[in-house]
């Protein structure tokens, strides 16, 4: 099945990747082996892995980065040292026991020490880890509180809207009614015009011609 998760990196996401490069640092081994380990774990490509180690996590650990190189200089000189010494096929000197004393004459590989270095190194890293933690911490509650301010400034805009658009719908109402008296006054304006205006009136003079009687008292 093809990986195509895209959700957000956590805290605990960016450790493990940490923690997988810094060990194959350490062993020799390649980042891209690191990615591809990393991505089987939390179900993403490699290529995303390598993305945010190289964009966001590598930044926070370029102390514990060069102590990896360095330890890992170190494992490559002790196993060269390792090759050049000649190898003892005899069995008997590899596990001696002193019957007389009973102490054990066995050969160990001596552990690897730790230098002061070393530890003060990885003690300021842990450090850095906690604060960049704490931090990603308060930053998240500091979002949190600010995406509840912007959903109550959001619903109050909303309301704001909708008491604007109840407004609008009454003004074009009240529009509307106002047009309406307006073209009743305009229709009874014109009739009574109508109404004002009288016929004119004729009389027929001697000669049998008619003539318009002028409007006003008569004057006979």
């Amino acid at each position: 099945m093809a990986k195509v998760r895209q959700d957000a990196w956590s805290h605990e996401d960016d450790l493990l990747l940490a923690e997988t490069v810094l060990r194959h640092i350490r062993e020799g081994s390649t980042q891209l082996h690191a990615f591809e380990e990393v991505g089987d774990k939390l179900n993403r490509t490699s290529a995303a892995c390598g993305f945010r180690w190289n964009a966001e996590v590598r930044n926070k650990y370029n102390d514990a980065i060069e102590l990896a190189k360095r330890q890992r200089k170190e494992k490559k000189r002790a196993e060269a040292k390792e090759a050049k010494q000649p190898v003892i096929a005899i069995p008997e000197t590899k596990n001696i026991n002193n019957e007389a004393t009973g102490a054990d004459t066995s050969y160990n590989e001596p552990p690897q020490t730790l230098t002061i270095d070393s530890v003060i190194q990885f003690l300021k890293q842990l450090k850095k880890d906690y604060q960049a933690s704490n931090q990603s911490k308060q930053s998240l509650e500091q979002m949190n509180r600010e995406n509840e301010q912007l959903k109550r400034q959001v619903n109050e805009l909303e309301n704001n809207l909708q008491q604007t658009a109840k407004k609008l719908e009454t003004v074009q109402e009240d529009y509307q009614v106002f047009m309406q008296i307006m073209d009743r006054a305009r229709k009874m304006t014109v009739f009574d015009d109508k109404d004002t205006l009288q016929a004119p009136s004729f009389r027929m003079d001697k000669n049998g011609n008619l003539q318009q009687v002028a409007d006003g008292p008569s004057n006979q």
